[in-house]
């Protein structure tokens, strides 16, 4: 019996992988410096208005709503909580701490929350809206690849 061959899609000689990481990596540059005046990086920004958004929640379950891992997390909570910005204290049980939002976070937000919107304006404008509609598109839907955002390491 004869198979016919499935078609499959052209592969790109370029590793997506490294692509989207060298990306990203350009893309944090350009946040950070427009938002330097802020004292916040964007990734730390990013923190902050999880933890608005969401509340109180505990270092796993930001760490998983994050897509990081719990050594990650830490190596970014850090001086945010050196800062006064979120606060770490013990969970319901010994096993768990909880990371809550500060008023000087809030103010942080605040403060920050211009220089922020000034950076995506600057990347609308060089990348167009459409094309970056588009994008955040595809990266939620690169997002979903994740094998299992319950599975981090903790």
């Amino acid at each position: 019996m004869h198979m016919t061959p499935v078609a499959q899609p052209a592969l790109t000689p370029a590793c997506t992988c490294g692509r989207l990481r060298r990306a990203a990596r350009a893309l944090t540059q350009l946040y950070d410096d427009l938002m330097a005046p802020s004292a916040l990086r964007v990734t730390q920004f990013s923190l902050l208005r999880t933890l608005s958004r969401e509340g109180t929640s505990t270092m796993s379950a930001l760490a998983e709503s994050l897509l990081l891992d719990r050594t990650a997390l830490s190596r970014t909570l850090d001086p945010l909580v050196d800062r006064g910005l979120v606060a770490i204290a013990p969970g319901r049980d010994a096993r768990t701490r909880e990371v809550s939002l500060t008023r000087a976070g809030e103010k942080a937000i605040r403060t920050a929350e211009p220089y922020w919107k000034h950076a995506q304006a600057q990347v609308a404008a060089r990348v167009g809206a459409g094309k970056l509609d588009a994008l955040v598109a595809t990266l939620r839907e690169l997002e979903q690849l994740h094998p299992d955002p319950g599975g981090l390491d903790r």
